[in-house]
């Protein structure tokens, strides 16, 4: 592999780091929806409907919007959960990076959610076997399990044919 445009990770210790220093012209996305699950753990449970609408709308805003809606969430979350706006702050070029691309596909890029889903149930169907003899015999197994999972594929992507249309190039 020779380039990547854009990488979306849940942040794991060097994760991202390790990326951008083998791939620096690729663009990285940390998943939103996770850092939303995983700051919602730490509050309290009447306020979790209000704390993840409240995030909705950093994440849903226009790229210039977004800035502002950040610091209305700070404004009004600061008290009790600092550091959730603290984590966005010191990371929002990589919770924000999916505005750089076409709404169309903002959805898919923002989130891990549709790959999480892809590799479980890959998961699935490679779990009983301990290991492989070749790599031959492990990608013809991971191709074997999409196979199967394509068949039970029947709600498409939202706007997919606008988000398939979209002409990316890396810089």
């Amino acid at each position: 592999m020779e380039a990547i445009l854009i990488t979306v990770t849940d942040n794991l210790n060097g994760f991202t780091d390790t990326i951008k220093s083998v791939f620096s012209k690729s663009t990285t996305q940390i998943c939103v929806g996770y850092q939303i699950r995983d700051y919602c753990r730490y509050v309290v449970w009447k306020e979790k409907k209000e704390f993840s609408a409240d995030l909705k709308n950093i994440y849903n805003a226009t790229k210039q919007a977004a800035g502002v809606e950040l610091d209305r969430f700070e404004q009004k979350w600061r008290t009790k959960y600092f550091y959730a706006i603290r984590y966005w702050r010191t990371n929002w070029d990589n919770l924000t990076a999916f505005f750089d691309f076409p709404v169309e596909i903002r959805k898919i890029i923002y989130t891990t959610n549709l790959i999480e889903n892809m590799n479980g149930k890959i998961r699935k169907y490679t779990k009983n076997k301990l290991s492989f003899p070749a790599d031959y015999a492990l990608k013809s197994s991971v191709y074997l399990a999409i196979t199967e999972i394509e068949k039970k594929w029947y709600m498409p992507i939202w706007n997919w044919g606008m988000a398939f249309n979209q002409e990316l190039t890396p810089d």
